[in-house]
């Protein structure tokens, strides 16, 4: 709290006029984060040219997240932060299944996506497969990067669900993956 306090350049005594302790106020920190990527998400999609060059970028922005951060986060939220790393209003992932589906119809609709899968199965596998890319105990970061991950979950699963069309894009994207 010193520390957050000298950076800011208040006293303590102000962040606990507004924090009542270290866990609302890592709680509001976690908030601010999910909304700006969010906020992140929803301009990526909005603004790419197709679904798979989304999600190829959504993937690069997860990267570069995950470096950014301390392999010791993870490890301190499941150790000291419990009550907070399990709630839902505070996950900082790429957009759970209930969003997924827009993008997942988008890339059937640009004729990306085979049109023969079922949308819902494809959105939750998609989720699980991005939650699990996050779990430092299946990946441990000393031992896989998280590029290796993606390139072998979701770009394999990608490949699966493409058309020939979408395979194309998918090849082209995965060289700078």
């Amino acid at each position: 709290m010193d520390m957050i306090a000298s950076h800011v350049g208040v006293s303590k005594r102000t962040i606990y006029e507004i924090f009542s302790d270290k866990n609302e106020l890592l709680a509001g920190v976690l908030s601010l984060m999910a909304s700006k990527q969010k906020n992140l998400i929803e301009k990526i999609l909005s603004e790419s040219e197709n679904i798979i060059a989304a999600i190829f970028r959504l993937m690069e922005v997860h990267i570069e997240h995950i470096q950014s951060m301390s392999p010791g986060f993870f490890d301190d939220m499941k150790k000291f932060h419990q009550e907070l790393a399990g709630r839902k209003d505070l996950k900082c992932e790429i957009p759970d299944y209930r969003n997924n589906r827009q993008a997942i119809e988008r890339g059937v609709k640009e004729k990306l996506f085979r049109k023969d899968i079922n949308i819902d199965i494809v959105n939750r596998t998609l989720y699980g497969m991005m939650f699990s890319v996050m779990n430092n105990d299946l990946y441990p970061f000393e031992q896989f990067s998280r590029r290796d991950v993606l390139k072998n979950t979701i770009v394999i699963y990608l490949k699966g669900i493409a058309t020939p069309e979408g395979l194309e894009i998918i090849q082209k994207l995965e060289k700078n993956l």
